[in-house]
């Protein structure tokens, strides 16, 4: 019965932004429990269908798309299609996601709302479209990508911070209007990840490495395969009674002021 909770057979998830890194990790995740995947790219079809390669390799079903999540006609096309082709969409995780590391009295607005556009717009575009077919259904599963920055500053991340902050807010909202449909909408915050992205960074004797190991009570960065859980979780039977809430899988991060410098 445990067991069942977590199980994801029968059911189809889109992730959005799929193709690589932390997203691809979250839809093996969910692949292996069972779940159809689906994975979509904004501009190349090449990156594409080398994921879905990947997660076939894997054993995992999947399917890719390209479309912008910024572009609803574009959005609402895809969402047509993907149910007609695949099937109804079970699960969405909201995963598409930019950075601009700019100083504010540096950052151009149209840098600024290119951000907001893609981290916050994005998640509300895909989720409303989204949600009439669940809605219909009786019931689905919303996972919101969040961040550490929605609960925190940074220097230079100004305009990520504030799309991140709005997101754990739209998934309130989000919760708080869906809900009585069965449909339950969470979020997942990272911490730091070892990820090819961080690569040149996760070195003994870099400042940021140091600064993670030791700002991070599990001492550590994550594991890509660390946020599976959570997703799993959140997008299973299991989950059916969690709702607007924000699972930060950070190593501890969020819970301690840090340590002094001579510990």
């Amino acid at each position: 019965m445990s067991i069942n909770l977590f199980d994801l057979t029968g059911k189809t998830a889109l992730i959005t932004g799929g193709v690589h890194g932390l997203g691809m990790a979250m839809a093996k995740g969910l692949g292996h429990a069972g779940a159809k995947i689906v994975v979509n790219d904004h501009s190349s079809q090449e990156a594409v269908n080398n994921a879905i390669a990947e997660y076939k390799a894997e054993g995992i079903e999947a399917y890719g798309y390209l479309f912008d999540v910024t572009n609803e006609s574009a959005v609402i096309e895809a969402i047509t299609k993907i149910e007609a082709e695949v099937g109804p969409i079970d699960i969405l995780i909201n995963n598409a996601g930019i950075i601009k590391r700019t100083p504010i009295i540096e950052m151009e607005v149209a840098d600024f709302e290119a951000v907001i556009k893609v981290d916050l717009t994005g998640p509300f575009i895909v989720s409303k479209n989204v949600v009439k077919g669940m809605i219909n259904r009786g019931g689905g599963k919303i996972i919101n990508m969040c961040s550490m920055m929605s609960e925190l500053g940074r220097d230079s991340v100004s305009a990520y911070a504030s799309a991140k902050g709005g997101l754990k807010m739209l998934t309130k909202n989000m919760a708080t209007e869906w809900a009585k449909y069965n449909i339950q909408t969470n979020g997942i915050g990272p911490g730091y990840f070892a990820t090819s992205q961080t690569a040149p960074i996760r070195v003994n004797g870099h400042p940021f490495n140091e600064f993670i190991m030791g700002r991070t009570p599990a001492g550590r960065w994550g594991n890509p395969e660390d946020l599976q859980g959570a997703a799993i979780f959140l997008s299973s039977k299991a989950s059916d009674f969690v709702n607007g809430h924000v699972v930060y899988v950070d190593g501890g991060i969020l819970a301690t002021i840090g340590k002094p410098s001579n510990e």
